[in-house]
Formats: structure tokens, sequence, C-alpha cells
């Protein structure tokens, strides 16, 4: 069905085309220097072929190149988010839009998601749960539509009645009408589950392995925190994902499914509320990567003082839990915890992804230690080398902001310059994207 949805699209939009015939001179007023965590004036970066070819002092002069003047701004690498969900997006709908509608509907949605997404500057995101993003992560491979590189993990790991179980809240007769879901439908009891459930992935075509290693806020469930696999489950996932070149992230908001998760070997820790100082120096230990989402705390906190927005047994869960993550991201950072940027973009509005790098700022994280999250850092945490610096032969993802968000991190939230791969998707010219 999700295969259709996206053949309909294509219809509607034209292949894009890869890369300009000539190179493309960017001449930047400054440059982030994500590698060493500063600033440099006035660099020209030259881009052939989708590549950064050169990157040279002053605003150079490149014969036969088309010149972009970005003067007045900073460029930096083109940033990842390392936890959104572009299939969705919040609401005081959402719980009821799942029985309402098909597959179909939550694409095309998906695509106007994944649009505001790379104009808000993230050439790459990192996609933990959703069937639907397998495709549009495709239909944007192909050139079908516009959106950032997806390394997506289509359906999430849990166990039964946990976070990721999608019968959580279903009436006696419709679970019984279902059946219990399975390792097939990411639902695991067993180590042999677990093996089989990231088996399962891998035939379905996931990028990256997520697992619910704790309750979650917004499930239809009493528990945010509680433990919600064994060690020697996490160890199963974890070591058949290796099997197919696999990095395993953890949905984790409780102090002991955290320990387990990071003692299982997982590559990140997702939220991490209530991470304790003996987690963080086991995650310190392991070197196990911490994605806080600050974003999605701070929403979801907002919303529960709204009468309705969210069901009666998930209201108090995000108040709870939503005011927390800020802090928990304060003190890992003291700590030394190793940081990359995610926002779980879905729970709120796509597009506003930027907004986290402020939050981390108002947490006690440097400007400069924010932009690396985004950039370098999550480059490591995704395991690809050819992204997250503006160097000569890496991937010509770059961003600019008027003036320095070293200096004022409110400047992440008026990206003027976009481009991916070496073709300009937002310009001071054309502002909305149009092309």
């Amino acid at each position: 069905m999700n295969r259709l949805a996206f053949a309909a699209l294509s219809i509607l939009c034209f292949p894009l085309q890869a890369h300009a015939a000539s190179p493309v001179a960017l001449h930047c007023g400054k440059l982030f220097d994500s590698r060493a965590g500063h600033v440099i004036d006035d660099r020209t970066v030259i881009v052939r072929d989708g590549k950064v070819a050169e990157v040279l002092a002053g605003h150079a002069a490149v014969p036969g190149a088309q010149s972009i003047d970005l003067a007045g701004h900073t460029c930096t690498p083109g940033w990842t988010d390392l936890h959104v969900h572009l299939a969705g997006e919040s609401s005081p709908k959402s719980y009821e839009e799942e029985f309402r509608l098909d597959a179909t509907d939550f694409a095309f949605r998906s695509v106007g998601y994944a649009k505001k997404t790379l104009l808000a500057g993230f050439t790459s995101v990192r996609d933990l749960g959703g069937e639907v993003t397998l495709h549009l992560r495709d239909a944007i491979n192909q050139g079908l539509v516009d959106g950032p590189r997806i390394w997506a993990a289509g359906t999430a790991i849990g166990t039964t009645g946990g976070h990721a179980d999608p019968t959580n809240g279903y009436n006696a007769e419709l679970s019984h009408l279902i059946g219990p879901p399975g390792p097939t439908e990411g639902v695991v009891n067993s180590v042999d589950d677990a093996r089989q459930a990231v088996r399962q992935r891998y035939k379905d075509g996931s990028d990256v392995i997520k697992i619910t290693a704790t309750g979650g806020v917004l499930s239809y469930a009493k528990s945010a925190d509680a433990p919600q696999f064994t060690v020697d489950e996490i160890k199963a996932v974890v070591d058949t994902a290796k099997d197919y070149g696999y990095k395993v992230a953890a949905h984790a908001h409780g102090t002991e499914g955290m320990k387990r998760a990071v003692l299982g070997g997982v590559t990140s820790i997702e939220h991490g509320t209530y991470m304790s100082d003996e987690v963080m120096s086991l995650m310190k230990q392991k070197g196990t990567w911490y994605v806080p989402t600050i974003y999605a705390g701070r929403f979801v906190a907002d919303k529960a003082k709204i009468d309705g927005y969210f069901p009666d047994i998930i209201r108090p869960k995000a108040a709870r839990v939503g005011a927390q993550i800020q802090d928990t991201a304060g003190k890992a950072y003291r700590n030394g915890v190793k940081i990359a940027f995610g926002t779980d973009m879905g729970v709120g509005p796509h597009g506003d992804n930027a907004r986290e790098f402020v939050y981390m700022v108002e947490a006690g994280m440097p400007a400069s230690f924010a932009l690396q999250a985004a950039t370098i850092n999550a480059a490591q945490v995704l395991g690809a080398d050819d992204q997250g610096v503006i160097e000569p032969g890496k991937r010509a993802d770059i961003v600019a902001v008027p003036g320095n968000p070293l200096e004022d991190i409110n400047a992440v939230l008026k990206v003027d310059f976009v481009m991916k791969d070496g073709t300009v998707y937002r310009s001071p010219a054309q502002p909305d994207g149009a092309r």
C-alpha cells in the first residue's frame, strides 16, 4: 500500500536534477569548523558533482562557477536530526487518526513534513519508527520528492504492552480480532523473538534498529519509565543487528531500562529522562551516545496543561517526564557524556527542529557544542564519515544562517540557505524553497 502511495506521488512531483553541470562557489562570510568547534572568517567553498571540491581563504574568484553570495552569513555543515518521526505529527486527534486514516494518508502527509525539515536546514535525519518512512526514504533517493537523507528504522521493536506495542489501548473485541502482535509486528518476549524481529527489519529494508527499552510518554499505557526488556533480549537485538551492519537506538526514560540497554550494547540512548550518575558513568565507559530530545520534553509538558490535548492516561506522564529532560541533558553534558542532536520531531511540528539548539544552550551547552552535536557528532552516530564537516571530498551538505550562531544561537531559526548533495533547495533569493 505504501509503495502505491508513493507511486501516486511521483505523478505530482518532477524528478530533480542531481547536480548542476558547472561548479558552484559559495562565498561565506564565516564558516563553522565542526572539527574544531569554532568559526573562521571569509571562506569560498567550491562544490562540484555533489561534493566539496575545495575550501579557499577569502572571496576567491572561480572561473566558470556559479557564485552564491553568503556574505554576512555563517556557513555550517548540513544539520542532522537523529530522532524524528516523519510519518506523523502530534495533535489532539492523533490517537483516533490511526483508526480512520490509511497508510496512504500518512504517506502524503510525510512528503510535506520532509520538505519542511530539509528547508529548516536538516539535510539528514534518522527516523526512529514508522513503516511509511521506508518508502519516503526511497522516494527522496529517487528524486521524486524533496527531503533530507533518511536513515529509517521502520517498525520499532518493543515488548507486549510496551511502548512499541501497536495494540495498546485497543478494546477486547478488536484485540481478539487482530490477535497478539509478534516479532513481525515488532513485539518480542524472548531472545529468539528479538533475533527474529531484527531479521524482519532487515527484510523490510530498515537502515537502523530502534528498541523501546522502557515505557514511553505518548503510548497508551500507564508507565513511562518501567524497564521492558531483559539484558539478554537487548544483547540478542544488538548482536543480530551487527550481523546486518545495523546500529541500535534505545528509547529509554527510566534508570533501570537505560542501564540494561547500555549493558546490552546499544549505540545510543534516546530521551534519557531519569539518567543516574551510575548510568552516565556506564555510558562513558561503553562509549554510548546520548540523544536528549529536549524539544519533545518541552512540547509535551506544555501540551499537558491543555485539557483534552492528551488522553487522561498520558497527561500525567507528559507533565512529569517532559519537564525533566532539559535538566538531565545539562547534567549529562557537565558529566562528559557523548551527546548528539535529536528532537523527536513529529511530537512537535516538523520544521521547528532547530529550536533544539536553543534549548541545548539553555541547558548549559556552548553554542559551538550544540552545532557539533548536529554535524560531526551526529555523523559519528550514523557511521557516516562523508558528512558532518565542510572539507574536500565530503558531501556538499551546507546550511547558512545570518550572523554568527556562536554569538547568538537564535540565528539557527533563520536559515537562509540549504544545499544537499550540491543541489540548492533554499537560498536568500528563494526563501520558500521554490526552485
